[in-house]
């Protein structure tokens, strides 16, 4: 897909003649989430799980590795014990950076026209992110690969309703040293969407800003003017902050790029049993990195996170798409609202294929992103076994659900056309059919969202084709998008320049990941 062709609902299609009918054409970019947000908490006890999360930080404080995070901390009003690494927030110091903190976020992405806003209300997708493995049908699962990397890349690329690039598949043929390269150098050459940079420490970040800057053509001060990459901060509960995580939320403060803070919080494990005791957790834990980037760097953006869910109790092993994972969502929404700032929270399968366990446990977790008013929602697509793999074959079945759903907040029309007195209603008998009628015909093969994977053929066509299955037709697919290479119209000089940029910095040795 080239920088200025428009955008698609995410099917390619083969070329038409003249003489046919137009082709669809839907905006999946700038979306809004239409549906009411649902509460699962009465007011007055969000408030209460508000209040505690603040009596949490006042009183029983965070451990923070950091030592820069903690004279942050100590600067700004701060509690700090050096021998234990605690640090105890007071809520003035809370308070201050969620007033600090914007509410609205312009996210720049190499194509303008793929810019985007968070804020409460809109709605971003993210496919499924950050995991060792792929699995295919045809090659079956595997360690990450450079290879792994780029094809999901351009599986995520090819789906307009993915407004931004996920931390993808870990490419594990990539020495440590030298990986942000190649991530960095991929993602802004196969996709002009909002990339991600992983916080590994200050001078694999530093790269990867330096990267992105010069090959976008900012200037230091257009760069730092807003957020051109992101980066996700998860903390590691129970209350502690561990150095990688501080630094990153240090440097992308600094340096004007956001952070989504998203504690991973298991009900059970390393949080309360219930849903009220580990979101107040979470919420606290999401409160302390917050207002360490206003501490850096008042006004820098940042998102509200959360990734709540339950353990099995039987095995210790996450779950995902359960009652408790959707109601967690909810109370999360309304703590956000109750805060006013955007906010991530995620769907997810710990199913091991693309099965029916996975299709509903992340069709379950996506509605409760939904219906709890998500701004960004990560993992939405093609993740199994609770994010230790993301299959192909499910970021295309997964992706179809996302499309259906950006085709109800793309925005329906109810125009004096699409009402239709003269051009259909008026244009047919009573007893007749509207299959001829003029409106029909000008717009039957545009009206309606045309499948990706989906197969409407009854059971005699279907037969006749091979009898695929849905996972079977993603495979070809996904094969068709990984054998395509999108125009981008990339700038020759400024891919060699990073290019040059990659070979002298490898040959000075790199950037190993800090722990």
């Amino acid at each position: 897909m080239s920088m200025d062709e428009p955008a698609r609902s995410g099917r390619r299609r083969r070329g038409r003649g003249p003489s046919e009918a137009p082709k669809r054409d839907v905006n999946y970019r700038q979306l809004r989430n239409l549906f009411p947000p649902m509460d699962v908490f009465p007011a007055d006890r969000i408030a209460q799980m508000h209040e505690t999360a603040l009596r949490t930080l006042e009183e029983l404080g965070m451990k923070v590795l950091l030592p820069e995070a903690r004279t942050l901390f100590a600067k700004g009003g701060a509690r700090v014990d050096e021998d234990s690494e605690m640090v105890w927030i007071g809520r003035d110091m809370v308070e201050a950076a969620i007033t600090s903190a914007p509410k609205s976020i312009h996210c720049h992405a190499g194509n303008s026209q793929r810019d985007f806003v968070l804020e409460l209300g809109s709605l971003v997708f993210q496919a499924g992110a950050g995991a060792p493995n792929a699995t295919d049908l045809e090659r079956g699962r595997r360690p990450g690969s450079a290879r792994d990397y780029i094809e999901y890349l351009k599986l995520t690329h090819h789906f307009d309703v993915f407004q931004m690039i996920s931390p993808q598949v870990e490419p594990q043929d990539v020495a440590p040293h030298l990986r942000h390269y190649f991530t960095t150098e991929a993602q802004v050459t196969h996709s002009d969407k909002f990339p991600f940079v992983f916080s590994r420490g200050t001078p694999q970040v530093m790269d990867c800003f330096e990267m992105v800057r010069d090959f976008r053509g900012l200037s230091d001060e257009a760069f730092q003017a807003g957020p051109h990459c992101y980066t996700i901060i998860n903390t590691n509960s129970p209350r502690t902050l561990d150095i990688p995580m501080a630094q990153g939320l240090i440097d992308f403060a600094r340096h004007g790029q956001m952070s989504i803070v998203t504690p991973f919080t298991l009900m059970g494990a390393m949080a309360p049993i219930t849903v009220a005791g580990s979101i107040t957790l979470s919420h606290a834990e999401a409160l302390a990195a917050i207002t360490l980037t206003q501490l850096t760097n008042p006004g820098a953006p940042v998102c509200y996170g959360t990734f709540t869910s339950n353990v099995d109790m039987k095995t210790g092993s996450p779950a995902f798409g359960t009652p408790a994972h959707f109601q967690a969502s909810l109370a999360a929404g309304q703590l956000a609202r109750h805060i006013g700032l955007p906010w991530r929270s995620a769907a997810g399968s710990a199913s091991t294929s693309n099965d029916v366990q996975a299709a509903n446990e992340n069709q379950f977790g996506l509605w409760g992103c939904l219906m709890a008013g998500a701004t960004v929602i990560i993992h939405s697509a093609g993740w199994l076994e609770g994010g230790l793999t993301v299959s192909y074959e499910k970021l295309v079945t997964d992706a179809e659900v996302l499309n259906m759903v950006a085709e109800l907040c793309a925005g329906a029309k109810a125009g004096e056309d699409e009402i239709g007195f003269d051009s259909a209603l008026s244009a047919v008998d009573p007893s007749g059919h509207f299959f001829s009628a003029p409106q029909t015909m000008a717009r039957y093969n545009t009206e309606f969202y045309e499948p990706v994977v989906h197969d409407y053929a009854n059971f005699g066509t279907w037969t006749e084709r091979g009898a695929k299955d849905a996972s079977t037709r993603a495979t070809e697919v996904w094969k068709d998008i990984v054998a395509s290479t999108p125009d981008l119209g990339i700038d020759g000089e400024k891919l060699a320049s990073l290019q040059d940029f990659i070979a002298k910095r490898s040959a000075e040795g790199g950037a190993p990941p800090e722990s």
